[in-house]
């Protein structure tokens, strides 16, 4: 068991800083909003910090899990930070879904300062944290990745390093291209089942069994005929991941045609008041 600190307690960072406290870990936690802190040491023990300094002071491991790259470098950076506090030889592992750019920054201030990085988001979206199984995509070194995958495993079913420091910034934007289109696609298809007059369930319950067959077809096909979009990784979020590959292709030359075309799509989907809406609100610019 380890002593571990794990910072923001979102709708991510919550569910994943209680399957460490399940596993028996000892946990402190920290979060901007300190009665969100309070309230989670109240149903999972452990102890509530004031910064993220006091948080990681002490701790092996320091997980952290907040909004962007600028939040990243706030509870990272600075005299109040969680570098300030960590020991050397101590690791932090970032759960956000940031840049490989602040990835390989922070890897660096990390070995500047005598600790150590692993840049790790992940896929599986709110129920995935819930239920404990995520899937990790990892960047830094080898032999500072073994000592952190047996306790990341407590939240996740999957878990992977991919190279070296970025690498799993990079591969979740990865990720997010191939949802993109996967979702795109499934929008269209509904959409035109729809208009020819079929049953849409029954017709999403044969293809899945098919080469068409996918994760969201399976997960949100039905949700999205219903059009209910009340749940989920929301729109503004992925508008956010989408705006970091975007710009991440910029800079190596990738050509993402298809992806920056759905950016748009979302863009129209957040004007119809859909910012929170689960990313399979796609269709509803096609529907509405």
């Amino acid at each position: 068991m380890a002593n571990v600190a794990f910072l923001g307690l979102g709708v991510m960072g919550s569910p994943m800083a209680g399957h460490l406290a399940k596993k028996g870990h000892d946990v402190t936690v920290y979060n901007r909003t300190r009665a969100k802190a309070d309230a989670w040491v109240a149903a999972h023990g452990g102890r509530a910090a004031s910064t993220p300094r006091e948080a990681a002071a002490g701790r092996e491991i320091v997980f952290a899990c907040v909004g962007n790259d600028d939040d990243l470098r706030s509870v990272v950076l600075g005299e109040e930070g969680a570098f300030a506090g960590m020991e050397k030889g101590s690791v932090f592992v970032d759960h956000t879904t940031a840049s490989a750019e602040v990835a390989r920054e922070l890897a660096a201030a990390a070995d500047a300062a005598g600790l150590r990085f692993i840049d790790a988001p992940v896929s599986g979206g709110q129920a995935g944290a819930e239920n404990g199984v995520l899937t990790v995509m990892c960047g830094g070194e080898e032999a500072t990745y073994m000592r952190v995958e047996p306790v990341v495993m407590a939240y996740a079913k999957s878990c992977r390093l991919l190279g070296p420091s970025g690498s799993g910034q990079l591969t979740k934007m990865v990720n997010q291209i191939a949802i993109a289109g996967v979702v795109q696609g499934l929008s269209e298809a509904i959409h035109f089942a729809k208009r020819a007059g079929l049953d849409v369930e029954a017709v999403l319950d044969v293809i899945s069994k098919g080469a068409a067959g996918s994760w969201q077809m399976e997960n949100r096909g039905r949700t999205m005929n219903a059009e209910k979009f009340d749940f989920g990784f929301a729109v503004e979020w992925m508008r956010k991941d989408l705006g970091i590959l975007l710009a991440e292709s910029r800079r190596n030359g990738a050509r993402l045609p298809v992806t920056a075309l759905v950016d748009q799509f979302y863009a129209e989907v957040e004007a119809m008041g859909g910012k929170r809406w689960d990313t399979s609100s796609l269709i509803a610019r096609l529907e509405r």
